[in-house]
């Protein structure tokens, strides 16, 4: 389990990404910034942090940091009451991000995954986005993304987000606190 000290100190250095990547926070925004280890309590490997800006009944925006070599592991958004599950878009405002959808396994991926979780990783289809690009994940679809040596500021832009309605492949993981 993830420390009040190592959220905040998580919270500074993530505020440190937005700022390279020129995204201009409030203090309130600060203060909300959710910092997820996921239930593992391996937040430097596996985790992330969320600035949500908006989520309502029809469309969510959030600003995603990913430390070095950090992983968002593989997970996908279900229907829910009768929704299709969430559309997202990811878009990379800086560094990199290696993101792994279906589709023919990439000979030579470049993310790498914990040895102990490797079975919790299914989808090897690579997509590398750099600064500027972006790339759309459909309702129901299995992904997982990692930051590059540098990190990475992700755009999320999606239809409404029900976290707790996620299915992670590691069935360790808890999405929402307990």
């Amino acid at each position: 389990m993830i420390t009040n000290q190592e959220i905040e100190k998580a919270k500074n250095r993530a505020k440190s990404f937005y700022d390279r990547a020129g995204i201009v926070i409030t203090e309130e925004e600060f203060q909300s910034l959710e910092i997820t280890d996921l239930g593992l309590g391996r937040f430097e490997e596996i985790g992330l942090t969320l600035l949500v800006y908006v989520n309502s009944a029809r469309v969510c925006a959030k600003e995603m940091v990913l430390f070095p070599h950090q992983i968002c592991p593989e997970h996908k958004h279900p229907p829910v009451m009768a929704e299709p599950g969430k559309e997202e878009t990811f878009r990379c405002r800086w560094g990199e991000v290696l993101l792994y959808v279906p589709g023919e396994p990439t000979s030579h991926p470049r993310g790498h995954v914990p040895a102990d979780k490797k079975d919790t990783f299914t989808v090897w289809h690579e997509i590398v986005l750099l600064p500027g690009e972006q790339y759309t994940i459909k309702p129901n679809t299995w992904h997982w993304f990692q930051a590059g040596a540098e990190g990475a500021v992700i755009s999320e832009f999606s239809t409404t987000s029900r976290d707790e309605s996620d299915i992670f492949t590691d069935a360790e993981i808890k999405r929402v606190g307990e």
